[in-house]
């Protein structure tokens, strides 16, 4: 009997003591009205959620999944149209609440724990006081307790120096420290059921490990949970049952051992195919779409074609930085690498270790205090900018958020444009088909040419980052988190475009990330940071398969994985609908 039987004979006996329903939500559909129309967006989306347990609703940006959160919580907004044939919180139907009786429900009966939360917490106070007015709304106890209260809240959600922390706005938090914080704030009053929104999006493999942790054990402790993820290893790591969302309907349900082992619906397959990890190297990750890039000879630069050394070589760079106070930090110490034509080096690590300042410096963006970088052989941060200016069009680079990088006034004709070597086209008709080129090679439609950056998807928006990078016809492309924001399907998309670009055109990669299964997938040799300094490098398959340095050990250890999904603790949920695939 394998592990994943036992599991299943576990989940089994379990339903001989099923636990009691918390909340039942049955055929769910939510609508805004605009215009004298109501667009649907939410479709008879039906689940049961009980005690002690966690139901995951998955699927990509517009699915509905977030839509659906916040309807339990009678956050839609004014203009929504919200129906259901049950929406029970216990006995309580939450379909005719007003909106004082709701403003008594969040936060004692449910909690919510948004994405952001240096967004969702006021920077202008420190975050023990806002922890003590979810008390005070709520009359809970008097100034002495609601004081008591709030370190102890801090200290179970395993905050460092309680007391002092909660004296400190969310700027002065890290990001870890920061979702705590807004965990233990949701946490304030006990509630029934937690619903946590995106928790882990963004943060650090070690940090989101520790955050999936707390919620482990507030499972444990009977709080119900429904996380909103489009992570599926996260999913797999604390999910007892798994609706999976698109267009706003559930097209599958069941146990997460059924999703997770034997999905049924291809949008589940495809979103399991497309997790990036080490096995998945060398193999596509996303079907085939409608635009695919064409393969053209308009990247050509062969100015440097006949140079065989290393295009980009960085030797014992430091850079300090002077905080407000006057001390003294060192965010890169005596960091060296060099990066090969055709190959991809991966730098990880968390944040603060220094991987985006060390690209930032193979930039030539930011001045080293010591050590040199070379590019194509040739000096690059030890010469003024007036000589670097030749070279310049051989590095580009492709950052996390092309909408803040793009100017909204520009369209996307206008954006490439700009990014073409002055000179190199004659006429408007020779730049026309250069911008043209450019969208094809990343498989985009001649017909986005004339829009902004808002009218574009966040897949499409990255497409044109990437041809935007393109356009000098550069010999290296620094990436720094440039998939980390989007949706994993759309991920699978761009890693699958940049395997294609490097191998057509020979470009050399420098990928920055904190996403081990994107380094993984992508990477031929890898740097591991830690406080500005290379703990350990070397080949990919090496680095990740026989770790040498504790601080990658840990790295790796606590990176979720969709193997997981066969030790989550919990009974099954009972669906209020099928759990067959739905059309």
């Amino acid at each position: 009997m394998t592990i994943l039987d036992i599991d299943t004979e576990q989940r089994t006996n379990q339903l001989d003591s099923t636990p009691p329903v918390r909340l039942s939500v049955d055929n769910l559909n939510v609508g805004f009205e605009r215009h004298g129309s109501v667009r649907p967006v939410v479709k008879n989306v039906s689940f049961d959620l009980r005690e002690g347990q966690c139901v995951a609703i998955v699927g990509e940006s517009g699915s509905g999944k977030s839509v659906t959160a916040r309807t339990l919580v009678g956050l839609t907004g004014g203009n929504a149209v919200v129906d259901a044939d049950a929406l029970r919180l216990g006995d309580e139907n939450l379909t005719a609440l007003s909106p004082k009786r709701w403003r008594s429900i969040r936060g004692r009966r449910i909690g919510f724990i948004l994405q952001d939360a240096l967004v969702s917490l006021d920077p202008l106070r420190p975050v023990g006081k806002e922890i003590e007015e979810a008390l005070k709304l709520h009359g809970w106890g008097d100034r002495t307790s609601r004081k008591r209260k709030v370190i102890d809240l801090l200290t179970s959600v395993g905050v460092p120096s309680p007391e002092n922390r909660s004296r400190q706005r969310p700027d002065e938090l890290s990001g870890g420290l920061r979702q705590r914080a807004l965990i233990a704030s949701a946490l304030a009053l006990d509630p029934e059921i937690v619903i946590a929104d995106e928790p882990t999006t963004a943060l650090d493999v070690t940090v989101q490990a520790q955050v999936l942790q707390l919620l482990e054990e507030m499972k444990q402790r009977g709080t119900s949970i429904i996380l909103i993820s489009h992570d599926l290893s996260v999913v797999a790591h604390l999910a007892d049952h798994i609706l999976v969302m698109s267009g706003g309907e559930v097209v599958e349900q069941g146990s997460a051992h059924e999703i997770l082992t034997a999905p049924k619906h291809p949008y589940t397959q495809s979103l399991i195919n497309a997790v990036p990890s080490r096995e998945t190297r060398g193999t596509r990750l996303a079907p085939a779409t409608g635009v695919a890039p064409v393969h053209t000879a308009a990247h050509a630069n062969d100015e440097h074609a006949g140079f065989d050394g290393p295009v980009l070589e960085a030797e014992g760079l430091v850079k300090n930085f002077t905080a407000p106070d006057g001390t003294l930090t060192t965010a890169v110490n005596n960091v060296s690498f060099t990066l090969g034509r055709g190959e991809t080096l991966g730098i990880v690590g968390e944040s603060g270790s220094g991987k985006s300042t060390t690209a930032r410096i193979a930039l030539a963006l930011d001045t080293a205090d010591a050590g040199t970088v070379r590019l194509l052989g040739q000096d690059w941060s030890a010469v003024p900018e007036t000589k670097r200016r030749r070279l310049r069009k051989q590095i580009s680079v492709v950052y996390q958020d092309p909408l803040s990088s793009f100017d909204p006034r520009w369209n996307v004709e206008r954006i490439l444009l700009d990014s073409l070597p002055a000179g190199a086209f004659a006429t408007a008709t020779a730049r026309r088909e250069r911008v043209l080129a450019l969208l094809a090679q990343v498989g985009l439609p001649d017909s986005v040419v004339h829009r902004f950056p808002l009218q574009l998807s966040g897949g499409q928006r990255q497409r044109v980052a990437i041809a935007r990078a393109l356009a000098p016809s550069p010999s290296i492309v620094v990436l720094d988190e440039a998939v980390s924001a989007l949706d994993v399907s759309i991920q699978a998309q761009i890693l699958d475009l940049l395997v294609d670009l490097q191998k057509e055109f020979g470009l050399s990669y420098l990928f920055i990330s904190h996403d081990l299964g994107v380094i993984s997938h992508l990477s031929d040799r890898v740097l591991v940071m830690k406080d500005g300094v290379v703990v350990e490098s070397g080949d990919a398959d090496q680095i990740f398969t026989r770790p040498a340095h504790p601080y990658t050990q840990e790295l790796l250890g606590a990176l979720p994985t969709l193997d997981e999904s066969h030790t989550v603790a919990g009974a099954s949920v009972s669906p209020s609908s099928s759990t067959e695939g739905q059309e």
